[in-house]
């Protein structure tokens, strides 16, 4: 009786240990790699759970999203700007978890409540551009204060700037420059920016990249990519354009139909607290954690410091909306640019 009293104790041991061995999720990852990778290990750690991780640009997951409708082969699709995960909500490509957001600050749970519960906000990321003091200097060029600015001939291939098609930051420029200007007047000016653009990236954050390295005199994009560079010695200077600019709310969204739901809803109130948004400065990340308990850098960005539009995501997070204006971008803006980056 003992002996058998053991074996079934042992068994339904091992029986435990398999299932939680098995728990495993799939996440999509449109944050810097080295801040999924951290935040995979992280969460592993925490939780037990393994965590298979690939990092792609927004554009891309919005479509693998779509191409795997009814058989997604990924459970959550964390970070990259909101606009994209607004769509994926509104498209039924993502499904509301029932996560307790009251904790956030309000402009993550505006989102929630703006998708249904299907996206959550997990940081603002400002808009603005970077240029290279070095090689501005060698070039005698004048430093750029506004988003007009960029159009002067003078910067004739100086500048950097990813696809609206496959970077969901260049979208958010577009948008941006949309609601400052006016539609027709931004496509005026995205077309005489474009004349000056060197390299249209796939990478929202390569345009930064390049601008620290000297490959190119300015890049857009987010400015707490350009506070990373700046804090690790890079010749560079960031600028809040002067006509006011746009921002990102990061987001995460769990798929619709994912294969292991629970595991992505743990991955949810992960990624929203305190002790999983706080390790971002290990890896520099330096955006506006949706957490207010989350640690953050004294020199990272701050909302009230900086001219920003009042940005409007259900608009330009609409399909409709964002098919439009990017069809009018290849039309009337991509000639106008140097290479597309494939």
């Amino acid at each position: 009786m003992k002996k058998t009293l053991i074996s079934a104790l042992a068994l339904s041991a091992a029986m435990s240990a398999s299932a939680a061995q098995a728990e495993e999720l799939n996440v999509v990852c449109s944050n810097e790699q080295t801040w999924c990778d951290l935040m995979a290990q992280n969460f592993k750690i925490d939780t037990g759970v393994d965590v298979a991780m690939v990092r792609k640009s927004t554009g891309e997951v919005l479509a693998q999203l779509r191409a795997e409708k009814g058989n997604p082969k990924v459970d959550v699709w964390w970070g990259g700007t909101g606009d994209p995960h607004i769509i994926a909500a509104n498209e039924g490509l993502t499904a509301a978890t029932g996560v307790d957001v009251s904790g956030l600050l309000g402009w993550a749970q505006n989102m929630t409540e703006m998708t249904e519960g299907r996206a959550i906000g997990v940081h603002v990321g400002l808009l603005g551009f970077i240029y290279n003091s070095e090689v501005l200097a060698e070039k005698g060029l004048p430093a750029p204060a506004c988003w007009r600015d960029l159009a002067k001939p003078e910067y004739k291939g100086e500048i950097q700037v990813a696809n609206p098609n496959s970077s969901g930051t260049a979208y958010t420029e577009l948008a941006t420059l949309v609601q400052l200007f006016g539609e027709d007047e931004a496509f005026k000016l995205l077309a005489e920016i474009g004349g000056n653009v060197n390299q249209y990236t796939k990478s929202g954050s390569a345009p930064v990249k390049a601008t620290a390295r000297g490959e190119t005199t300015i890049g857009i994009g987010f400015m707490h990519d350009m506070v990373k560079l700046k804090k690790e010695g890079f010749p560079v200077e960031l600028v809040a354009p002067c006509e006011g600019t746009g921002y990102e709310l990061g987001a995460v969204s769990v798929v619709e139909g994912a294969p292991n739901m629970e595991a992505a809803k743990k991955w949810v109130e992960y990624v929203i607290s305190a002790e999983g948004q706080s390790p971002g400065l290990e890896v520099s990340v330096y955006n506006i954690p949706s957490n207010p308990g989350a640690a953050t850098d004294p020199e990272a960005p701050e909302m009230a410091a900086i001219k920003l539009i009042d940005y409007d995501f259900a608009t330009y997070g609409a399909s409709d909306t964002r098919e439009r204006l990017l069809a009018r971008w290849e039309k009337d803006v991509k000639g106008a640019g140097g290479a597309i980056e494939e």
